[in-house]
């Protein structure tokens, strides 16, 4: 018997989310591991603030909607598991 395969045409903007995340936070990670490994401390925040001036602002917001981001996705994963869907699937046989 043969079996057929289906290729999937895209990723889900949810995984593409999850991949930003995973790189967000793992970039952060590696780069004050590497910061500990030449300086033996980790980052001064009131030091890394003061050097961005202005641009700290921007770079405020958008860890913000990134931080907002990953909220309303893990509400809503909450929410579908705790309200029980209504739709009743159709089956296709």
């Amino acid at each position: 018997m043969a079996t057929e395969t289906v290729e999937k045409d895209d990723w889900k903007l949810g995984t593409i989310f999850w991949f930003a995340v995973v790189v967000w936070f793992s970039s952060s990670l590696l780069s004050q591991a590497a910061y500990m490994a030449f300086y033996g401390v980790p980052y001064d925040a009131i030091v890394l603030l003061k050097q961005f001036g202005p641009l700290y602002y921007a770079v405020v917001i958008v860890e913000l909607f990134i931080w907002a981001g990953l909220a309303s996705v893990l509400v809503m994963k909450c929410a579908r598991k705790i309200v029980p869907s209504f739709q009743t699937p159709i089956s296709t046989v």
